[in-house]
């Protein structure tokens, strides 16, 4: 039985994948309403007690991104002004996070400020997936859970049964993630080496491992306007991949993405729904996956003080 001072609210950033763990733990969603004002400002009505519960709230910083992040910053001041004993940021998407490091003079390290920023509205803890860098959990002065999607998009592979496959890494920093998928599946790792000119610009140079002949599934954290996946289809291609899968965690999607993918020849784009698909970007070559099991999974352990890396042993 779900403990009564257990409560979980959400902005309007993702409420239906907060409506699924709810239903996974088997409690209602708490009420709570978010208005606007006519010159834009948030206003966030928190409806029901809340003195002394574990409060966790669940909502990603994607698309429109600064409206999403404030949802949150001033539901966490409410909470936290009307006495919750212990506050959970869930953010599956965590926004900013590719601003995570000065690549030249004079450039913000726009992720650690947002990290300040939900730390000074009185989060108690937070719980992401996959970060674009995992090094953002130490940009907090407290407990970060980081939860991996590879186990999710594994368990989909394994059920489709696919022989001779590669996993292929789009660049250096996403070896790590590949190489979790390619040990769960069976399957082989290849990377693609490139650069960024420019952001969400990128250049292939080469392609280290064996690729010819295999299906290849091109693992990533983010697919943003598409332009890495799409590209390095193209070279899967020239070093004669049979078949193209694409997956990521986080289906940003902004942009020409959608028309990218459609046209591009891949057999099917699997993605989770820590960020919302809206109808108009969906077409039958896209599998939404749900992390609402392991959220909701993970909220639990949290709650109850149980261990949350045991979910991934």
């Amino acid at each position: 039985m779900v403990d009564e001072k257990l409560k979980i609210f959400t902005g309007n950033a993702n409420p239906d994948l907060a409506g699924e763990i709810c239903g996974y733990i088997g409690m209602p969603l708490g009420q709570a309403e978010v208005r606007r004002f006519s010159d834009g400002e948030i206003n966030v009505m928190i409806e029901e007690n809340v003195r002394g519960a574990d409060v966790f709230v669940i909502q990603p910083t994607c698309y429109p991104v600064n409206d999403n992040l404030m949802e949150l910053l001033i539901m966490i001041d409410g909470l936290r002004r009307a006495s919750a004993r212990r506050i959970t940021a869930v953010t599956p998407y965590y926004g900013y996070a590719r601003q995570e490091r000065k690549t030249r003079g004079r450039e913000p390290i726009s992720a650690k400020l947002v990290a300040n920023l939900i730390t000074v509205a009185g989060a108690h803890r937070v719980v992401t997936m996959d970060l674009h860098a995992g090094a953002i959990q130490g940009f907090f002065d407290l407990p970060v859970d980081h939860l991996p999607g590879v186990p999710i998009l594994a368990q989909y592979f394994l059920g489709k049964q696919l022989q001779n496959t590669v996993v292929v890494s789009p660049d250096v920093g996403g070896v790590p993630r590949a190489r979790n998928l390619a040990e769960r599946i069976g399957a082989g790792i290849a990377i693609i080496d490139k650069r960024r000119p420019a952001p969400n610009v990128a250049e292939i140079m080469n392609i280290v491992g064996e690729v010819q002949g295999k299906v290849a599934i091109l693992i990533d954290d983010i697919i943003d306007t598409a332009g890495t996946i799409t590209q390095a289809v193209g070279t899967l291609l020239e070093r004669g991949v049979t078949k193209i899968y694409a997956c990521c965690t986080h289906p940003v999607l902004s942009g020409p993405a959608v028309e990218r993918l459609r046209s591009a020849p891949i057999e099917e784009v699997v993605v989770t729904n820590t960020i919302p698909v809206p109808e108009g970007r969906l077409y039958p070559g896209l599998k939404v996956l749900s992390v609402a099991p392991l959220l909701g999974e993970a909220i639990i352990r949290i709650h109850q003080d149980l261990s949350v890396s045991k979910l991934f042993d």
